[in-house]
């Protein structure tokens, strides 16, 4: 039987783990309400966990990268910040423990994590050094709550019966958690006043000088569970690096058009708009959509003519790339020769009469039919430099995807979903297909490896859109399996080789599974 002194020495050690949690837990709220207080002047990448978890994004590992977009979806972001979050109660927790009895190691082990907020901060693209400071200030704060209530928490196991210790450490505990409370608070409202949201409601947009003709009758099929043509924009899908939305005032926005030209010139927005605008039937896809994956979406959009800007600087002879870049320091590669081979490539400004959503690059972001998003629709963009592949690599580029990424022709089926059951009978089996700036010719459809029957083709403005299509199928009782693939207007039929999106895009035939009864 151990000896009072050491079994009470064992019960204060144990007990003492919770309330040293507690500590740390207290000091990291300290430390995040300052750092957000901070960040609300310095700019929101600059806080620590948004620093973070943009160095993690870009760390990732492909293989990684797609299984989030697959299992996640949209909310990969939430997923991403909330791990970051969860790692950093973790370890706010565990040095908390340690300061119990080691206060001056653990405020070193709380240093270290601020020492890497500061690196993740400054290492973001087109960061300053005053983007350091919300780390600092973070890391200031949390060490001082970290010492101030360890050493009120050691005064109190120390004469566990003077309620003035007792006392001491509960109006310490309670100041950090006004402090965070307060500081966390001011910075979301001071942040909240960078918002271009009331800048995007005032803004009226020009009427276009090339209108788009109105959508041909019949093109959006009346087929229950069939991807409307125009989807609201609200189900437009969302795919790009950033963590927090960039906050571009259209007042103070400029576009520098640089490098292998004659004539650099930068625009503001007032000029852009000035411009003659074109409006154009666009649909994009993410180089990231699985088959018959959900990340393709049809807009109206409203923009100047990027190729007419690139005339105007003046390109040299040799350049054989545009590399955009975005207000937060994305980059993307698009190539000349397709820019400027008569597709409408947008500098856009507008979506379905409206200008753009925050989410979708306001105020304004390129749109280049036929070409992946990564390489083609940068958003909040700043910044087009005319160069060579050579010599400029991109975000995604640098990491291994395809410097050229067409469109893959692809056809999905809508309607019947995956495993759905359905009765016996004509089963109305219909979907949308795609092959951007080369045109939908034909959508076919098997069951159960028989052969392939032809669909009925929707009408669509142009070939820079994607096509719904349908078919009746006479349904019988059984288990099913219907395939669909798509030849596009030059002749070339969707490929049956199956691929991960990795490095220039997903490819093979959609196929569900389906149960008639």
């Amino acid at each position: 039987m151990l000896p009072v002194t050491e079994r009470q020495r064992t019960r204060e050690a144990a007990a003492g783990v919770p309330l040293g949690a507690l500590i740390g837990l207290l000091a990291g709220a300290a430390a995040l309400g300052v750092a957000e207080l901070a960040a609300a002047f310095t700019g929101p990448r600059s806080a620590p966990l948004i620093a973070v978890g943009g160095t993690a994004v870009d760390l990732t590992p492909e293989w990684l990268k797609d299984f989030a977009i697959r299992t996640f979806g949209t909310h990969d972001k939430q997923v991403l910040l909330g791990t970051v979050a969860a790692g950093a109660v973790v370890c706010a927790a565990l040095i908390g423990v340690l300061a119990r009895r080691h206060r001056v190691p653990a405020s070193g082990g709380l240093a270290l994590l601020g020492l890497a907020g500061v690196a993740a901060a400054l290492t973001r693209p087109s960061t300053t050094a005053v983007a350091a400071v919300p780390a600092l200030a973070g890391t200031a704060a949390g060490v001082a709550a970290l010492l101030l209530l360890s050493a009120r928490a050691a005064r109190a196991a120390a004469a566990h019966r003077a309620c003035g210790d007792r006392r001491g450490f509960l109006f310490g505990a309670g100041g950090t958690v006004l402090v965070a409370a307060l500081s966390g608070t001011a910075g979301r409202l001071l942040a909240g006043r960078r918002s271009v949201a009331g800048a995007r409601r005032n803004l009226r947009l020009p009427a276009p000088s090339s209108p788009a003709a109105p959508l041909p009758a019949g093109a959006g099929l009346r087929v229950p569970g069939v991807t409307p043509f125009v989807p609201p924009g609200r189900d437009f899908y969302r795919v790009d690096t950033a963590l927090v939305l960039p906050q571009v005032d259209p007042g103070t926005w400029t576009l520098r058009v640089h490098g292998m030209v004659d004539r650099p010139f930068e625009i503001t927005f007032d000029e852009l708009l000035r411009l003659p605008l074109l409006e154009r039937d666009i649909t994009l896809t993410c180089v990231s959509n699985e088959v018959g994956g959900p990340y393709a979406g049809h807009a109206r959009w409203l923009g100047a003519s990027l190729p007419e800007l690139l005339r105007r600087a003046g390109v040299r002879s040799g350049a054989d790339q545009v590399l955009s870049r975005s207000a937060d320091g994305f980059t993307a590669s698009t190539p000349i020769e397709t820019v400027m081979d008569g597709r409408d490539a947008l500098l856009a400004v507008g979506m379905n009469g409206e200008p753009l959503p925050i989410a979708h690059g306001f105020p304004a972001r390129l749109v280049v039919p036929g070409l992946f998003g990564y390489v083609s629709a940068t958003k909040w963009v700043v910044d087009l430099k005319v160069t060579r592949f050579a010599d400029d690599r991109a975000y995604w580029t640098r990491r291994g995807w395809a410097d050229h990424a067409p469109v893959h022709t692809m056809a999905r089926i809508d309607v019947p979903g995956a495993l759905k059951r359905v009765r016996a009978g004509w089963v109305p089996v219909a979907g949308v297909a795609w092959a951007q700036h080369r045109g939908i010719a034909a959508v076919e459809v098997r069951v159960d490896g028989g052969p392939w029957r032809r669909a009925h083709l929707a009408p669509v403005p142009n070939t820079d859109t994607w096509r719904q299509w349908f078919l009746e199928w006479d349904a019988a009782p059984g288990t099913h399996r219907l395939e669909a693939r798509a030849t596009d207007a030059t002749g070339a039929v969707q490929t049956e080789r199956r691929a991960d999106p990795y490095p220039s895009g997903a490819t093979g035939w959609h196929s569900v599974v389906v149960t008639v009864t």
